[in-house]
């Protein structure tokens, strides 16, 4: 039986379609759902991100801002934008696109973001919300695969799941999202990295593997168990001179083989790349609310 593909691109699709009549409710009060995106240099792939980003806001009514600044651009002034920003009551949401150039200290830049406009949820008040299970903005990546599986019909509860990857934007947000005594989550969690034994024989184990480690094909058809389901976040570009620009992207399964013994599988690309930006695009709309209720609060 071929493995079920799970489309992120169209549960990205429903996600923003939900949030159409909230960001309408906003605009009849006169407050328009604002993102404003940082980002220094050029790297081709972080401009095509915001665009990206940009793009999502104008289809949905939001308010969105591009701040580009130069690679050569100074910490302390790069903290100064993101004060502007701080102050401009436009804004509810404020990402600043990774990577930093090196000689920007990317720890400072997230804790100088208001945890109230943090909607890449790295801030460590947001990141120690989530851990405890506290009501709040999660980081978008995790709680996109969260609801790729939940929508999906692949529920992680009673589950067991395992991460291969320890990162703070995927691996270790995702473990602590899943883990959580929740509905959508009460999963047990495995984290394997790159000081894990014996790999294979862990991931075998799995009944759900989310594999966001970045490196292409990495995790084979022998390293898994027939009827897994895969979330497979890496995206890294491979040559194929038969490609239309010399290059495709892959993920870190390999998809071909593993997608045999599979339950279910995201593909690379439309897995789990549109549901970042359709939580991001859901995390800035939860912030104009929390906006507009503290604003309503003040006035009583």
């Amino acid at each position: 039986m071929a493995a079920q593909i799970i489309d992120g691109s169209g549960i990205a699709s429903k996600i923003k379609e939900e949030l159409k009549p909230r960001i309408a409710n906003l605009r009849a009060t006169g407050l328009i759902p604002g993102l404003a995106v940082v980002l220094v240099g050029n790297d081709p792939a972080s401009e095509v991100y915001v665009r990206m980003k940009g793009k999502a806001c104008e289809e949905l009514g939001m308010y969105s801002r591009s701040v580009n600044m130069p690679e050569t651009v100074s910490e302390e002034d790069l903290l100064k934008n993101i004060d502007y920003l701080h102050a401009d009551p436009r804004v509810h949401g404020i990402l600043v696109q990774t990577p930093l150039p090196e000689h920007i200290d990317s720890d400072k830049i997230t804790l100088h973001i208001d945890p109230e406009k943090d909607v890449d949820a790295f801030h460590p008040v947001n990141v120690g919300k989530m851990l405890i299970g506290m009501p709040g903005m999660l980081p978008c990546t995790p709680h996109g695969i969260q609801e790729l599986l939940v929508r999906s019909g692949n529920s992680p509860e009673g589950k067991h799941v395992v991460v291969v990857g320890r990162s703070n934007i995927v691996g270790k947000p995702v473990a602590a999202i899943l883990m959580q005594k929740a509905k959508g989550a009460n999963a047990t969690v495995t984290v394997c990295h790159s000081g894990t034994q014996n790999l294979a024989s862990i991931t075998k184990q799995a009944d759900i593997l989310v594999a966001a480690m970045g490196r292409p094909a990495f995790i084979k058809a022998d390293m898994v168990k027939d009827g897994v389901v895969v979330i497979d976040v890496g995206s890294s570009r491979v040559d194929d001179p038969s490609a239309k620009h010399g290059y495709r992207l892959v993920g870190d399964v390999d998809f071909e083989a593993v997608s045999r013994k599979a339950k279910a599988i995201t593909p690379v690309p439309g897995g789990v790349g549109p549901m970042t930006i359709a939580m991001l695009m859901s995390n800035t709309v939860a912030a104009a609310e929390e906006h507009f209720r503290h604003v309503q609060k003040r006035k009583r």
